[in-house]
C-alpha cells in the first residue's frame, strides 16, 4: 500500500516537472516587463533569454519524462506570449517609439505576429516541433529584440556600429521577424547530441563550442548568432528553392525514410497459402 502511495506521489511529481519549467518560463518574461519598466534594459534582455533557455528544457523534460499533453502545449504557447511577444516588444517599444503617439503599433504588429505563430504550431504540430520549425521560433524572435541592447553596449557596437540608424533598423527587424515568423520557411531545430557518427561529433562540437561562447561572452555573442541563425534559414531556402533542389520530401513531415530495397505492398491472394480442401460449392463449380 505504501508502495502505492509513493508511486503515485512520484509520479504527481514527474508530471508536474514540466509546468515548473513552464512556470519559470513566465517568471522571467514577467520579471523582464518590469525590468523594462524601470529602465533596465539588459537585465530586461537577459530575462528573456532565462526563459528561452526553461523554454527549451519544458519540452525536453516532458519528452524525457513521457508526461507531454495538449494542457502542457497549451500553457506553453500562452507562456511564451508573454515571454517572447509582449516583453521583447515593450523593450523596443521604450528604446525607440516613444517619440510618436503611433509608433508603439509596430509592437502591436509583432505580438500579433507571435500569437499567430503560437496559435499556427499548435494546430500544425502539435506543440512540438518535428524535425524542422515551419517560421521562425517564436524565442528566436524574442532574444533578437532582447539581446539588441546589451550588444549595443559592447565596445565593438560602440566603435564600429554605433553611428547606424538603429531605430530604422530595428523597425525593419521586428517586421521582418514578424514575417519571418508567419512563413512556411523551415528552420532547424535543436539537434540532439549524438557521438554515433561523425555529423553528430561535429555537430555536438560545434553546439558546445557555441554555448561556451554564449555563457563567456553572451553581449558579443547571442545577438550576430541570433540573426545568422535567421537570415540562415531565410537565404538556404531562397537558394534552394531557386536552383530547383528542394528535398524529395516534405521535411516538415515527421515521416520515416523507407529504403530502396523495400518491398512492394501487393494484394495477396490467402487461399494460396492455405492446404485446406476446397469448399465443396468450388469443386461442383469447377467441374
Amino acid at each position: 500500500m505504501k508502495r502505492t502511495i509513493r508511486r503515485r506521489r512520484l509520479r504527481r511529481g514527474i508530471i508536474i516537472l514540466p509546468s515548473a519549467f513552464t512556470m519559470g518560463n513566465l517568471f522571467f518574461g514577467l520579471y523582464a516587463v518590469v525590468a523594462a519598466l524601470r529602465g533596465d534594459f539588459a537585465w530586461a534582455g537577459w530575462f528573456i533569454v532565462f526563459a528561452a533557455t526553461l523554454d527549451l528544457l519544458d519540452g525536453r523534460v516532458a519528452r524525457f519524462t513521457r508526461t507531454g499533453s495538449a494542457f502542457g502545449a497549451e500553457l506553453d504557447s500562452l507562456t511564451d506570449v508573454i515571454s517572447f511577444g509582449v516583453a521583447p516588444a515593450l523593450i523596443m517599444i521604450l528604446l525607440y517609439f516613444t517619440g510618436s503617439d503611433w509608433s508603439w503599433v509596430i509592437g502591436f504588429v509583432y505580438v500579433a505576429a507571435v500569437v499567430v505563430r503560437l496559435a499556427r504550431f499548435n494546430v500544425e504540430q502539435g506543440g512540438e516541433a518535428r524535425r524542422h520549425f515551419h517560421g521562425l521560433p517564436t524565442p528566436t524572435a524574442g532574444m533578437i529584440l532582447a539581446t539588441h541592447y546589451p550588444f549595443s553596449q559592447t565596445a565593438f557596437f560602440q566603435q564600429y556600429l554605433g553611428e547606424l540608424p538603429w531605430p530604422r533598423i530595428m523597425v525593419i527587424t521586428m517586421v521582418l521577424t514578424s514575417i519571418l515568423m508567419l512563413s512556411h520557411i523551415p528552420y532547424a531545430k535543436f539537434p540532439r547530441i549524438e557521438v554515433r557518427t561523425r555529423k553528430g561529433i561535429s555537430m555536438a562540437a560545434f553546439m558546445a563550442a557555441c554555448t561556451v561562447l554564449a555563457i563567456l561572452f553572451p553581449a558579443n555573442f547571442l545577438f550576430p548568432a541570433l540573426i545568422l541563425y535567421t537570415l540562415w534559414g531565410l537565404l538556404r531556402s531562397v537558394f534552394l528553392g531557386l536552383l530547383e533542389r528542394l528535398p524529395e520530401r516534405d521535411p516538415l513531415l515527421d515521416v520515416p525514410e523507407t529504403s530502396d530495397t523495400a518491398v512492394e505492398p501487393r494484394e495477396l491472394d490467402y487461399h494460396d497459402l492455405t492446404h485446406e480442401p476446397a469448399p465443396r460449392e468450388w469443386k461442383e463449380n469447377s467441374s
